[in-house]
């Protein structure tokens, strides 16, 4: 019989014996279809998402041939790559030579003769929404025009067609609360608006713009924001037009560069497809690419990974397989058939079910992307060109799927050949030791793996790292059998059930182990990235520097003559925000005229300022000289601390702040403590009834004194102050007891120190009511904010709110659950694997435990505690190995930041690594005890007597 004869029958055997096992069969297509439906769907959905040349084009320019635009150089000439994705002025202070003014540039002379153009203009404006008044872009350009198909599309309606027409993007009419048909009213000139469509730009599909005709709104706002009473300061507008070449001829380098003789960007499609050679761009360089190396070690691990875990999966599936049909392969042998021909028909069915897993996990995957594509797009923030098929990676990623499965069949082949014809058809199993060479390798291949990983993190390289974590994991599969041996000498003071399911576990380790490593390797990845992710966002926490202090809003008057609005947007704020304490009012003061006010008088304005003191404990000595030398010697722990200390902190965390003024000092009285800076102190209090200044920075005291530092101007309006301070302008310092907080309060943001009015008084200071603040349950909602900004517009526009809204963790937490729930489903699916093959592989067992008088309902019992069993011990597992990969990559990061504070000493190297509780907690409890709980309530409690097999 030739090789190829006899494959053929050991295929047609396998074909025949997966169709008889039908349930089975379906298993392990199924464990092997998913891991191939994933990789498909992410690989399908990568190229789609990933914009070609031409696509890229069709989003910049339409469906004309290139887009003009002015980068704000004033004329100045410009060098440009072909793309146009690199420019730069030839002037680098963007301004004309000797200060001459620039000639206006007449952009539409610069385009080629026998062309039409599209002219796109842009301006930031205040509209109405159905909540009130929000900001938003709004876009002149004929929408309607063929040249701007492929950077705006009609999503719904109509596209705006009239001077009273607008349309929307969908973010936008969410976040106003509107619809077509709605009227949305422009700001300044008071004009009302139908929105006639929702339109979207299929790049960008999170952008909030409205989109109008030329000359239906930007006229007149410009008109009402150049008058004196205007509502709305006058803002610059953006221009850009898309040119669409005469017939056959479009734009080329040429005009490219006789544009930018005049300071004119343009990105033509033509240009860009078929860019001139570098002798002819001025601004040819070279541009450095990213590591390949580092790539191609990604895609490695994951292919690595995933082709390991569809082994481990499908693995016992077909040592039951091969144990179930024993009977059938010995008769196999008893026909003439070697070894060989055992092991053939094992591979074969691997063979067999691997190439429909494969083929079914292709189909499903390009099934579900195109099933979910919107879903996708939204994630990516834009639509895909086209759906972008590579048949040749689809092959590769369909045989992935079939040699995995033929190597899932590989170890059970070699134990069915090795079985004996006698001990095949009487069903006898044959006793094999454990090995106590493989622990031992396990052992030194987990420590060099670590090693390995942890070295290639503090060297920075990112291959080390992934060949690291690989080998670590590795090691931990070879221990597993030992582990799982050992298990069943931890149920000899259990309950029946948990005992057994204990020592079945341990006795059928061939069984146990492979589903206990399939759970491990899906949880250790989870737990690697949801660990990097928990750190990276504790590092986000930790860098992002707030305006306002947590669960407070702040009301600022924005107009020193319009103070007496302020009772009336305190009730706005009130009445439409989510209030939950009291209202601290505070106000902002200064040392004679104040220039806003009085700034048409020559020298009209007085400042006040506080000195620091210098010395040690008061200057920074992160700021310089002997920074740089200082932060070297540092690490990330004890530059954290510095950077945290009151000499410090004051100089990063207030230049972000609300704007309290200069020297951020407020008047202001009990309530500022409580309600903004959170400091419950009655001896606090009680300096400010008594006039004493509590000073929130320790570092500005010097002996319980603050030295303030006036520079008092006056006009003919101070007559007040003109009776403390007669005379001329002058200086001068006064050394204030002051009421020092600790240290921690330092960081409140925005303020050094609470002045009280009788201080002020003393001192002869102007002060003036400034705002509020309030605590308030939650953040502004848009719809809260955008209520507010009508109200405040009503009180006369001189008001205005800030919040507080955190660091920008939302995209982190929901990867984070998104990984949790992956996990989750891979345990639950690998549990419910081993238990299922327990139950088939010792329904003999379970039969005869019945026979001697056991409850019915220790089967489902037994079958809950198997599968809690396998999923436990793969999780915690996991745990530990996806550990490995997370701290050898926040190594990297460390070494990255702490290379940039050496060079930026102010510059944060904070870099922690963070365990994701909550999603370990959710995989070692929840999904374990779950699993059991599901496995017990599917699995059947009564026994069919079966006939012994003799």
């Amino acid at each position: 019989m030739s090789v190829f004869s006899g494959w053929r029958a050991a295929t047609r055997i396998a074909r025949r014996d997966a169709m008889r096992a039908k349930g089975r069969s379906a298993l392990v297509v199924a464990m092997i279809a998913l891991p191939v439906l994933g990789v498909t769907a992410a690989d399908v959905s990568y190229r789609s998402s990933m914009p070609t040349a031409a696509e890229t084009l069709t989003a910049a320019v339409g469906s004309a041939d290139a887009r003009y635009s002015d980068p704000g150089v004033n004329g100045t000439p410009i060098e440009q790559m072909p793309d146009a994705t690199s420019w730069g002025s030839l002037d680098e202070s963007g301004h004309p030579a000797q200060g001459e003014e620039p000639e206006p540039v007449d952009v539409a002379d610069l385009f080629p003769k026998g062309s039409r153009h599209l002219t796109e203009r842009s301006v930031p404006a205040d509209v109405t929404t159905r909540h009130g008044i929000t900001s938003t872009e709004i876009v002149e350009v004929r929408t309607a025009d063929p040249l701007a198909r492929g950077r705006i599309e009609l999503v719904d309606g109509a596209f705006p067609d009239g001077a009273d027409e607008i349309a929307a993007t969908e973010p936008f009419m969410e976040s106003a609360g509107l619809g077509i048909g709605s009227r949305v009213t422009v700001r300044g000139p008071g004009k009302t608006y139908t929105v006639t469509g929702t339109v979207e730009l299929p790049h960008d599909l999170g952008k909030k713009a409205l989109y109008a005709d030329p000359g239906a709104v930007i006229a007149a706002w410009q008109t009402a924001s150049d008058r004196d009473d205007a509502i709305v300061p006058p803002q610059p507008s953006k221009t850009e037009w898309l040119v669409k070449g005469a017939s056959g001829v479009g734009v080329g380098w040429p005009d490219v560069l006789r544009a930018n003789e005049k300071g004119v960007l343009v990105k033509s499609r033509q240009v860009a497809l078929d860019p001139p050679p570098d002798s002819e761009v001025p601004m040819a360089d070279s541009m450095s690419g990213g590591s390949a190396a580092e790539t191609s070690a990604a895609v490695v691990t994951v292919v690595a990974l995933t082709v390991l875990e569809i082994v481990l999966l499908a693995g016992p599936a077909f040592a039951v397989g091969a144990r179930r049909s024993r009977r059938q392969l010995g008769l196999l042998g008893t026909c003439g058939g070697d070894r060989s021909h055992v092991r053939a028909v094992v591979l074969a069915g691997g063979a067999v079910l691997g190439g429909f897993g494969a083929v079914a996990g292709v189909a499903a995957g390009l099934g579900l992307t195109v099933l979910f594509r919107p879903l996708i797009e939204g994630w990516t923030g834009s639509r895909f060109g086209a759906l972008e098929i590579r048949p040749w990676e689809l092959l590769a990623i369909a045989l992935i799927g079939l040699v995995t499965g033929i190597l899932a069949a590989l170890a059970p082949a070699i134990v069915a050949g090795r079985q004996s014809v006698l001990e095949s058809l009487t069903g006898r199993r044959g006793t094999r030791g454990s090995s106590r060479v493989l622990p031992a390798v396990g052992c030194v291949t987990l420590a060099a793996g670590v090693a390995i990983a942890v070295f290639g993190g503090a060297t920075g390289a990112t291959g080390l790292v992934a060949g690291g974590s690989i080998v670590a994991e590795l090691g931990v599969l070879a221990c597993i059998p030992v582990i799982v041996g050992f298990l069943g000498r931890l149920g000899s003071r259990l309950p029946l059930a948990p005992r057994m399911a204990l020592r079945d576990a341990a006795r059928n380790r061939g069984r146990t182990a492979p589903a206990v490593a399939a759970v491990m390797a899906a949880v250790a990845g989870t737990v690697a990235i949801a660990t990097y992710l928990a750190s990276v966002t504790s590092e986000h926490v930790y860098d992002h520097i707030p305006m306002l202090t947590p669960g407070t809003v702040a009301l600022v008057n924005s107009d020193p003559m319009e103070v007496g609005q302020l009772p009336l947007a305190r009730a706005a704020v009130e009445q439409n925000v989510a209030v939950s304490g009291g209202r601290a009012d505070f106000g902002r003061v200064w040392a004679g005229s104040d220039c806003s006010v009085y700034y048409e008088e020559e020298n009209g304005c007085g400042t006040i300022e506080l000195v620091k003191p210098a010395g040690k404990g008061h200057s920074c000595p992160l700021q310089g000289a002997g920074a740089r030398k200082l932060a070297e010697g540092l690490s990330a722990d004890a530059h954290k601390e510095l950077m945290s200390s009151p000499a410090c902190i004051d100089e990063h965390i207030q230049a972000y702040s609300f704007d309290s003024g200069v020297a951020k000092i407020v008047v202001g009285d009990a309530p500022v403590l409580t309600s903004y800076a959170k400091l419950d102190d009655p001896a606090a209090a009680r300096a400010l009834a008594e006039g004493t200044p509590v000073l929130l920075n320790p570092a500005y005291a010097d002996n319980g004194r603050v030295t303030l530092k006036a520079v008092h101007t006056y006009s003919e309006h101070d007559r007040e102050n003109r009776k403390l301070h007669p005379g001329e302008a002058r200086t001068t310092t006064d050394r204030l007891k002051v009421y020092v907080a600790p240290a921690k309060y330092a960081a409140t943001p925005g303020i050094r120190m609470i002045l009280p009015q009788k201080a002020a008084d003393r001192l002869g200071l102007h002060t003036q009511d400034y705002g509020s603040f309030y605590t308030v349950a939650h953040a502004p909602t848009d719809a809260e904010q955008q209520a507010v900004s009508a109200a405040f517009a009503q009180a006369g526009d001189s008001a205005y709110l800030q919040a507080e809204y955190g660091p920008d963790s939302q995209d982190e937490d929901v990867v984070l659950l998104i990984l949790a729930l992956f996990a989750g489903l891979v345990t639950l699916g690998a549990a419910a694997i081993a238990t299922g093959l327990a139950r088939a592989d010792a329904e003999a067992d379970l039969t005869t435990l019945s026979a001697v008088g056991a409850p019915p309902a220790v089967r489902r019992t037994l079958s809950g505690f198997q599968c809690l069993v396998v999923a436990l011990t793969g999780v915690l597992l996991g745990t530990a190995a996806g550990l490995v990969p997370a701290v050898a990559l926040r190594l990297i990061d460390l070494r990255e930041a702490t290379k940039a504070m050496r060079l930026q000493p102010m510059d944060s190297a904070y870099t922690p690594i963070v365990l994701p509780w909550v999603t370990i907690g959710l995989l070692a409890v929840v999904v374990p005890v779950l699993a059991g709980l599901l496995a017990a309530a599917f699995s059947g409690s009564r026994t069919v007597p079966a006939r012994r097999a003799a």
